[in-house]
């Protein structure tokens, strides 16, 4: 599933294309959205937003468009007059005199009026978005020490959108071997040094996450693998995807773990827990 900063790289390529143009074609697949083609087809997009892992197309009229792309969803982007070579399902197409975006396999499709935006079950129980402008770092500190969530060991809690939106698998992994933090650990087990600097974390490496399209290892460390001519699929994370591999920092191999049904990477070494005994 994409995370946050895909679904912002997105939202950015997205807006730039549509924001503010002429549509020559808008057509929904769905038939109960299908009523709004026209409607929709004489406005312009106004902006082309993300909120966790939620993509958001604002109309002049007010409506918002909202999907998720879960598992399957996927936009692509190609010049007017082409279309992908996909067997997935369209679900949507957007139209300029340039560009045209299309919507393939997304099950989770809705129009939203402005009073329907703000109370939307997804949205409304979003945590601080990692990647929102206005989200800092003290922000996800309080959501650390707040009581519904610092009793949740950490492996489980950075998945979930109510704590921080935007999170996924493969930065719960490597944000926890930055902050060198164990997995099964909760934020109350923690002294304040170690909270805040996983609370400047989460929102840094999501940035740079968001900046490198989806590169989370030390971006120095970067530099000098791709010297020895290593491929993007092994200098991109620290950890993730890395089982039995050597730790970059002390040797040890990476071991793969499953928390929520869900791979997770850590260094034993590295990563001890506090917990321990």
């Amino acid at each position: 599933m994409p995370e946050g900063p895909e679904i912002k790289r997105l939202a950015t390529r997205l807006d730039k294309v549509l924001a503010n143009q002429s549509l020559e074609e808008l057509r929904f697949s769905y038939r109960d959205l299908a009523r709004y083609n026209d409607r929709l087809r004489a406005q312009k997009i106004t902006q082309v937003d993300s909120r966790g892992k939620a993509l958001l197309v604002y109309f002049e009229s007010g409506l918002t468009l909202y999907s998720h792309n879960q598992l399957y969803g996927k936009w692509l982007i190609v010049r007017k007059g082409k279309k992908p070579k996909t067997n997935r399902t369209q679900r949507l197409v957007i139209s300029t005199s340039r560009h045209s975006a299309f919507l393939y396999s997304a099950s989770n499709i809705e129009l939203l009026e402005p009073e329907d935006l703000e109370v939307h079950p997804y949205l409304v129980k979003l945590g601080p978005d990692a990647l929102g402008e206005e989200t800092n770092w003290e922000q996800v500190y309080q959501q650390l020490t707040s009581p519904k969530f610092e009793g949740r060991s950490l492996g489980a809690l950075l998945l979930d959108q109510h704590f921080v939106g935007g999170i996924g698998n493969y930065l719960r992994s490597e944000i926890l071997y930055v902050c060198s933090l164990n997995p099964v650990d909760r934020p109350k087990d923690l002294p304040g040094k170690q909270k805040r600097t996983l609370s400047k974390e989460v929102l840094r490496l999501t940035e740079q996450a968001y900046l490198t399209a989806g590169v989370t290892n030390d971006l120095s460390r970067v530099s000098r693998l791709k010297e020895q001519g290593l491929s993007r699929s092994k200098y991109r994370f620290a950890v993730f995807a890395r089982a039995g591999l050597p730790c970059y920092e002390c040797g040890e191999k990476i071991v793969r773990s499953e928390t929520n049904g869900r791979r997770l990477y850590s260094c034993p070494v590295c990563q001890p827990s506090v917990r321990s005994g």
